[in-house]
């Protein structure tokens, strides 16, 4: 009994014992750190782009620098010329035929004709710019043979049988003057043939002429028409645009300056020609880098005096015709240009006519001037590289038709 009184006695002793016992520690409870908000980024509204500048903005003749000093009569013919092209469109109808009845040598009578019937219209750039880049070209001589032989070894080429120009703008008037060009392939239309490729292959019995120098038939190929002195026969024929292969123009100039051969600064025909001279191993290397090519035919000179036909399909004038990007100024027109001459800061301030266009003429306030036929010619056009602005005349009732539109 003693053992079981202990026994109880021990075990009450325990449960005292447990029963005040501290209590178990429990791990203290950690906050998390508060969740600092995201900061709010502020919504920029871009504004809305704006307009594109117009491309024509009605004017004065007050405007024009040097239109009272201009010799209008000079550029009397050029303006008739493209008449007899613009008098079939309705808006050029009756200033073309109120112009018949001006003396040409009349030159106040001239310049109030213009000012009775026309309004400028000063020619910018959708990014607002109102000068842009004037170069010069000129009717090339070459002297040549109507069969190979000798030093005649570089041959101007007709139009090829399996070349095919398509017109968009007869399926999508918007694409005006856009051609697709291309040859067949089984029932595919594929791009023509490369510069590189033409040169490669050839066009045999497709040779309208050989020339001496592939140099001057290049260049010739750059200015779109030129005179060639057959050595075979003592004639002098022209040579005038044809066709081309379908590839857009790329200016040999531009490549020189980009693999770092010639300076921009120094950048001209006659920088192109020296270049040439001290690397003829790459010279059709640099010709490649344009692979557009141009093809051509043959015209009679019944004047000598008279330039070649351009786009318009009427002679051009030295000095009063100029190469714009018809799809900006319309064809014919008369444009007023102000620039200065080649390498120089004396103005060329004048009225011209829109009669030609060309591959390198792109952007609406841009123009290549026509500096006519001879050596001069050659000299000015290749290292004319100036800034100028350009004022389209247009008829007054076409000016107040385009306002009405925008």
């Amino acid at each position: 009994m003693q053992y079981i009184r202990r026994s109880v006695t021990v075990s009450l002793a325990l449960l005292v014992a447990a029963c005040t016992s501290a209590p178990p520690v429990k791990p203290p409870v950690v906050m998390p750190p508060p969740v600092q908000p995201k900061p709010v980024e502020p919504v920029v509204v871009q504004p809305p782009p704006p307009p594109p500048t117009p491309l024509f903005t009605p004017t004065s003749f007050a405007d024009l620098p040097g239109w009272q000093q201009d010799q209008l009569h000079e550029a009397w013919p050029a303006f008739m010329a493209s008449c007899s092209v613009l008098v079939r469109k309705p808006d050029w109808a009756e200033p073309c035929a109120a112009a018949k009845g001006v003396d040409p040598a009349d030159e106040a009578g001239i310049r109030s004709f213009f000012e009775a019937n026309f309004v400028p219209n000063r020619v910018r750039a959708p990014d607002g710019a109102d000068t842009g880049l004037i170069t010069g070209y000129y009717e090339a001589m070459l002297h040549g043979q109507r069969k190979r032989g000798g030093k005649y070894q570089t041959p101007l080429y007709r139009v090829p049988d399996d070349l095919i120009t398509v017109d968009l703008a007869s399926v999508y008037p918007q694409l005006k003057n856009m051609r697709l060009r291309g040859r067949m392939v089984g029932k595919k239309l594929v791009p023509y043939s490369t510069r590189e490729q033409i040169e490669r292959s050839g066009f045999s019995g497709k040779e309208l002429l050989w020339v001496d120098d592939p140099v001057e038939a290049f260049f010739l190929e750059v200015q779109g028409s030129g005179r060639v002195q057959l050595d075979d026969t003592g004639e002098t024929v022209r040579v005038g645009y044809a066709d081309q292969n379908g590839y857009p123009y790329k200016a040999i100039g531009r490549w020189l300056v980009d693999q770092g051969e010639v300076p921009a600064s120094q950048m001209s025909a006659q920088a192109i020609r020296s270049w040439i001279v001290a690397h003829p191993e790459r010279r059709q290397e640099l010709f490649n880098a344009n692979p557009s090519y141009i093809f051509f035919k043959e015209e009679r000179i019944p004047d000598p005096s008279v330039g070649p036909k351009g786009a318009l399909g009427v002679p051009l004038t030295p000095a009063r015709s100029v190469a714009i990007d018809t799809s900006l100024l319309p064809l014919g027109a008369p444009i007023f240009l102000s620039t200065t001459l080649p390498v120089s800061a004396e103005p060329l301030q004048r009225l011209v006519m829109g009669q030609d266009t060309g591959g390198a003429i792109r952007g609406a306030v841009r123009a290549d001037f026509f500096f006519g036929f001879g050596p001069q010619a050659v000299e000015n056009a290749g290292l004319m590289k100036q800034t100028g602005a350009l004022w389209v005349l247009l008829p007054k009732a076409l000016t107040v038709a385009t306002n009405a539109r925008r």
